[in-house]
């Protein structure tokens, strides 16, 4: 197909050129400033900082206790990863496979907590979290993170299920294998690319998490993200620098996660898989 050489499209788009490249040179600015103040002295009317340092990240390494901190967002991002899958695709396979009395009551229930937002069902949440004892704790702020959490991987299971078809699993039981083989040996090779597209969002999703986060975290299950809040809005008078560099340290260790993760999910494929 021959692109398009009329004066009106080169115009339209020269301008959505024009507006992405405006986008990624504001983005490139914003990260630049937040590394480059966390790295200086100070930095008032110059083009770069007066001087450069590393203590803005010793202070907040001593001040926030990060090394606790970073091993708790590792267990919470774990877990929620491995029980959202655990539950979710079983699940998932249930709504796409089964037709009984209350399914789009139940895919509705499901998609609330999509639809809405964290805040206004992350307060009773928490309440009942509190009331039962779990709430300030890191099993506290799993539970919580798995609201969001199950629904997502549900949401993008469905439609990878729906597109196997019906007479291979048909063939398995013809030969077999129960329910437990079945899934295991037949549907997970299969779903694959869906359940890494699916685990993929929901470790964007508990990193970011921040509201239903706070609402049930301690003070030994706070997360980074809600330790990069208290670096802002806590009591007391904290150097800018000192949390530029604990926004760093936040971005960095997301980055890790999702170049870890990328390591074994192509995006590409997964694009393609689905709409197969």
């Amino acid at each position: 197909m021959r692109a398009d050489r009329t004066p009106g499209a080169r115009a339209w788009a020269f301008a959505v050129w024009v507006l992405v490249a405006f986008f990624v040179l504001n983005l490139a600015g914003m990260i630049a400033t937040v590394v480059l103040d966390s790295i200086g002295t100070h930095w008032f009317a110059t083009w770069l900082p007066a001087g450069w340092t590393g203590r803005w990240y010793g202070m907040v390494w001593n001040e926030f206790q990060l090394p606790p901190i970073l091993i708790v967002t590792v267990e919470v991002v774990a877990a929620v990863i491995l029980l959202s899958g655990l539950i979710g695709v079983p699940a998932a396979y249930a709504m796409a496979r089964r037709d009984f009395p209350g399914r789009r009551v139940a895919m509705l229930l499901f998609l609330l907590p999509l639809l809405v937002p964290p805040i206004t069902y992350g307060i009773p949440l928490a309440t009942v979290l509190y009331q039962a004892h779990l709430a300030g704790t890191i099993w506290g702020v799993i539970l919580a993170n798995l609201v969001p959490g199950v629904p997502f991987v549900i949401l993008i299971m469905i439609p990878f299920i729906e597109q196997i078809d019906p007479r291979i699993e048909a063939a398995a039981r013809v030969y077999g294998a129960g329910m437990g083989r079945l899934f295991g040996q037949v549907l997970v090779p299969l779903l694959t690319p869906g359940i890494l597209a699916a685990l993929l969002l929901v470790l964007v999703r508990t990193i970011a998490m921040f509201e239903l986060t706070f609402l049930t975290a301690g003070p030994t299950s706070q997360t980074l993200v809600v330790a990069l809040y208290y670096a802002v809005f806590a009591a007391g008078v904290r150097p800018q620098q000192s949390i530029d560099a604990m926004a760093v340290v936040y971005t960095v260790t997301t980055m890790m996660w999702l170049l870890i993760t990328l390591r074994f999910v192509n995006p590409t494929q997964l694009v393609g898989r689905a709409r197969r």
